[in-house]
């Protein structure tokens, strides 16, 4: 099957594929299409005209490769496979299943002459062991489950039905969620059913197997809180006082624990809130967004949409996925749902609403922090008003067109 280009990655990819010095390490959630990324590289390669005798594609967790467990066994693999002349493009997915991995890709790295792409499961890249054994030796390129954009494309490229009424196309981007390969189900039961068999085994091999969580229930009620609060402002403080209420006897330090294993997992992404008068970081409260809304969606019996958390969750992923850095703003007792850094280190402000439309206190509310703020930085309301309307220079947009049309804030 022909695979979908995610072009906003591989664009920031391009200009390393080449370099031997530097290992590119693709990250994300479990099933988010990182291995489908390695192979569209691999397709481009062969389209500049890269000999195929030259692209070594292991994926280690395929029956072909189970037996590869020892450094001394991926090194004899990797070598067997070495018959190109030139630049050897070395990809290697599920890393991990390999342990001790890292000296031998670093002396291939070493040594030159291959440019080396890998993937693993999150837990274990995203730990640390990675950046100490390699020394910084690389380069991380973050990828996202599907935006509403990429939802809305890859659709259209894979001829699946796009719903004709835009709010109805949104609420099944909410429900579904990102995942790439639930978009191929055309029955909603089967994309549910998919969803939660992909969080259960993140769940399993992502967590259960490497952090050894020995209170189950601890955790799971940890777990359950955050994603069904996701994101509202939640403090370890509160958390801990609200298991300990419902007969828990966990410390805050574990609590603190099990949201770094959710963090690790790549299940969970935190947003600090930024004091815009002070310039500092508030220390305590936090907001938590998931990595997709299916982890919600799919370990929750009621299918109703809050629009309030979701349109925040959605704009958040793909502020990120746009490479942007994302904080949550407060000016004295109001609060700016996000401030966002550019790579060009230009800053934007933005607000996230069902509605601005239903009543003045609603448009108030979500007008007021931003006319607050005094710099010259581009200010938005992102809302799913069909009419826009215009108020002291700060942009209402309607949040579908915005993301179909890929706009940079």
């Amino acid at each position: 099957m022909q695979l979908f280009r995610r072009e906003k990655y591989l664009s920031r990819i391009r200009g390393f594929y080449d370099a031997e010095d530097l290992i590119k390490v693709v990250t994300g959630v479990r099933r988010c299409g990182k291995s489908s990324l390695m192979k569209t590289i691999s397709e481009e390669l062969l389209e500049r005209g890269v000999s195929p005798a030259n692209i070594i594609y292991l994926d280690l967790d395929s029956r072909i490769y189970k037996n590869v467990k020892l450094p001394g066994e991926l090194e004899q693999l990797i070598l067997e496979k070495s018959a190109g002349k030139g630049t050897k493009y070395l990809f290697i997915d599920e890393v991990q299943n390999v342990s001790g991995f890292e000296e031998i890709i670093n002396s291939f790295r070493n040594d030159g002459g291959y440019s080396i792409f890998i993937t693993g499961s999150n837990s274990y890249l995203l730990s640390g062991e990675l950046a100490t054994k390699l020394t910084g030796r690389y380069v991380e390129f973050e990828l996202f489950t599907l935006t509403f954009d990429e939802y809305e494309a890859m659709k259209s490229f894979y001829g699946k039905q796009i719903a004709p009424d835009r709010g109805q196309e949104l609420a099944n981007y909410l429900q579904e969620g990102g995942f790439p390969r639930a978009l191929q189900f055309d029955d909603p039961a089967d994309k549910r059913q998919y969803v939660q068999s992909v969080v259960q085994e993140i769940f399993e091999k992502d967590i259960r197997t490497r952090a050894r969580i020995r209170d189950r229930e601890a955790f799971e009620a940890v777990r359950n809180f955050i994603i069904n609060n996701f994101g509202a402002t939640t403090s370890i403080k509160k958390l801990h006082e609200e298991l300990r209420k419902n007969g828990l006897s966990v410390t805050r330090l574990t609590v603190n624990r099990y949201i770094q294993v959710l963090l690790d997992a790549k299940i969970l992404y935190e947003c600090d809130r930024f004091d815009m008068k002070s310039k500092k970081s508030l220390k305590g409260e936090k907001k938590y967004y998931l990595s997709d809304l299916g982890f919600y969606f799919s370990t929750n019996t009621d299918n109703r949409i809050n629009y309030g958390p979701a349109l925040e969750n959605m704009v958040y992923l793909y502020a990120r996925s746009l490479n942007y850095a994302v904080s949550v703003g407060r000016i004295g007792k109001l609060e700016v749902d996000f401030i966002l850094r550019s790579r060009k280190l230009d800053y934007s402000y933005v607000q996230v609403a069902y509605t601005i439309l239903s009543s003045r206190d609603t448009e108030d509310r979500e007008y007021r922090p931003l006319e607050k703020i005094r710099d010259n930085y581009a200010k938005y309301v992102l809302t799913a008003d069909p009419i826009l309307q215009k108020r002291n220079g700060i942009h209402h947009v309607n949040i579908v067109d915005f993301m179909k049309e890929e706009k940079e804030f």
